[in-house]
């Protein structure tokens, strides 16, 4: 007989449920949220044919912990799955959805996801947080312009090097003012200093990555731009053609069609936004990328690049 389990996890504990292929529920225990207290529970039992959870915070640890541990486990939409466990359980808990992403496992009604590797989500973090930094230096900048100009103070551009001294200067000898536009400068250093460490670290990733290299030949596709596509590709193997990338960064326009009703509207946009700027700046860029060569996948290079495909 197999056995199928659902996992419903939380930061802390996970609830655990076991059914038999007949649907019957034959075990159930809450476990803390890590790959080995999930792999000692499930060792008391037959072994499951298919372990499934949902899409979240903690489902790339326990993903890649889970493998190496030999379990067949599965990650699934999480929308998909919200879906589906609305029908089998009128209340909402933790051991009704752990149960329903049992059943889900063992009907085979889910639809699984590509959960990216761990050097990825590395590579995204940094991302992530050049980007906070950014925004943080920004509102740094737009408060010092602010308090500059009620005193009739018009600072230059904010990477100028002048910026920085005229708000200065402009705030010199007057109380609190001072103070608070030297706190300001300040903090707007210390920021700028992190973003300059990780900008060092991105080269370094950048050079020593042979894709992004190769993606860096396309005019327009700076370093940020190339690690963030490679991060949100992962693994170029699991797309058949080339133009599937388009979907999954969401750059295909939706569809409804409905007996004589077949409308086409703008893109979908349910893509990864970290691979650019936004949605409008990135469609040129990643049209030209999806044409070009990635890992050992290749495809039609772009327009005027010197690297045309055979």
């Amino acid at each position: 007989m197999e056995y199928f389990a659902g996992l419903d996890i939380s930061m802390a504990e996970t609830q655990v449920c076991v059914v038999a292929q007949s649907g019957a529920v034959i075990h159930k225990a809450k476990v803390p949220s890590t790959p080995a207290d999930i792999a000692g529970e499930l060792a008391q039992l037959p072994a499951c044919r298919r372990i499934v959870f949902e899409t979240g915070r903690m489902a790339p640890m326990l993903y890649h912990g889970l493998r190496e541990l030999g379990l067949p486990v599965i990650c699934v939409e999480s929308r998909q799955a919200y879906q589906a466990l609305k029908l089998l359980a009128t209340h909402k808990t933790d051991h009704n959805d752990a149960r329903g992403l049992a059943h889900l496992a063992r009907t085979g009604f889910f639809k699984p996801v590509h959960v990216k590797s761990l050097p990825a989500h590395a590579i995204r973090s940094l991302i992530i947080a050049r980007k906070k930094l950014v925004g943080q230096r920004v509102t740094l900048e737009n408060q010092i312009r602010g308090l500059a100009v009620v005193f009739g103070v018009r600072l230059p551009r904010a990477l100028s090097s002048d910026f920085i001294r005229q708000a200065l200067q402009a705030s010199n000898g007057i109380a609190g003012l001072s103070a608070a536009m030297q706190g300001l400068a300040a903090a707007r250093a210390a920021v700028l200093a992190a973003i300059l460490a990780i900008d060092a670290d991105i080269r370094r990733m950048v050079r020593a990555s042979d894709a992004c290299q190769r993606l860096m030949s396309i005019p327009g596709v700076g370093q940020l731009t190339a690690l963030a596509f490679t991060a949100a590709v992962d693994d170029p193997g699991r797309f058949r053609r080339s133009r599937d990338i388009g979907a999954y960064l969401g750059l295909v326009p939706r569809r409804h069609q409905s007996g004589e009703m077949d409308y086409t509207g703008s893109i979908s946009k349910c893509g990864d936004r970290r691979d650019g700027a936004g949605h409008e700046d990135r469609y040129p860029r990643a049209s030209a990328i999806g044409r070009c060569r990635f890992g050992q996948r290749t495809v039609a290079a772009a327009p005027g690049n010197a690297e045309d495909a055979p």
